[in-house]
């Protein structure tokens, strides 16, 4: 998931909320299982690089229509770094991970970005943390290990070691890109943001999707299964999913709107099972449980009674 600055905070929850903040957690665990049926075809840059560039197709015209473009060519230096920390990065490095482990097990470790997003605002920001918070950490992390011990394999044949690694970096450049969007794009119309991270992250992924996608170095065709993966992952699960995105925090104030991360690992690992076949062993079920309240109290969601 991603999130962008600038957005009005929001008072109490409108009609309609809950439903559309269900919608959004489906829309955003079913990322997971596009990315795996589009990374078998085109590799983790390629698919990372189709995302953002279609993603950034559609969102333009809207931006257009806005009215707000200027904002986004007096602040492009700024909002296209976000697009490298916030969309590129993390993209490319989930789209890897899909291809080693499984969607849901990606899903539950995507949400540790609140718990590193309120890490960097402590480095960067000062922002220091309750007991109570310093505690969700702690759970947060634990959770965490006891998740993916098992999964610590490093080799050639069997990459889920790596792809672990690259699922918690992804949710660290996540927390950063929350982070740097606070700084430097505070009052920054979120559709700028959106669309301006989205073409500076297709201009940081072109030279490698192009390098490394296999059908562009004699490898097979992809087929119009991974096609359709790719376009619902940049138009349902980018493009469509901020604007969603935006209106709750609208609707419903930002720190609703970023509980849906927690909303998002029980879908990744439904469409896993149901859709790919994928095993929901106790341990995920058990760690998963541990990471979603550490996250709680560390993002001060969740605020026990001193």
């Amino acid at each position: 998931m991603s999130s962008g600055a600038g957005a009005p905070s929001g008072g109490g929850a409108q009609p309609g909320w809950v439903a559309e903040f269900a919608l959004l957690g489906a829309v955003w665990g079913a990322s997971f299982l596009f990315m795996r049926l589009g990374a078998l075809d085109f590799g983790a840059l390629g698919t990372a690089f189709l995302r953002t560039c279609i993603a950034a197709a559609v969102l333009l015209p809207l931006l257009i229509w806005s009215g707000h473009f200027g904002v986004l060519r007096q602040r492009w230096r700024a909002i296209f770094l976000m697009g490298l920390l916030n969309s590129a990065l993390p993209f490319a490095l989930f789209s890897f991970a899909v291809m080693h482990i499984s969607t849901g097990l990606s899903g539950i470790l995507n949400a540790t970005t609140p718990l590193w997003g309120a890490i960097v605002a402590w480095a960067w920001l000062h922002d220091k943390p309750s007991r109570w918070r310093v505690l969700g950490l702690a759970l947060g992390f634990v959770g965490v290990a006891a998740l993916s011990w098992d999964k610590a394999q490093f080799g050639q044949q069997n990459a889920s070691g790596w792809a672990v690694l690259a699922c918690l970096a992804a949710t660290l450049f996540y927390g950063v890109g929350g982070t740097f969007a606070k700084r430097y794009l505070s009052g920054v119309p979120p559709l700028a943001t959106a669309t301006g991270s989205q073409i500076g992250a297709s201009l940081v992924l072109l030279a490698p999707a192009v390098a490394t996608t296999p059908a562009l170095h004699g490898g097979p065709l992809p087929g119009w299964q991974s096609w359709a993966a790719v376009v619902a992952l940049a138009v349902v699960c980018t493009a469509f999913a901020y604007v969603l995105f935006f209106r709750l925090i609208e609707r419903g104030g930002a720190p609703r709107a970023l509980a849906v991360t927690f909303l998002i690992p029980v879908f990744a690992v439904g469409y896993g099972v149901v859709l790919l076949g994928e095993a929901l062993t106790p341990q995920m079920l058990v760690c998963g449980a541990v990471i979603v309240l550490g996250t709680a109290l560390a993002t001060g969601l969740l605020k026990p009674r001193s």
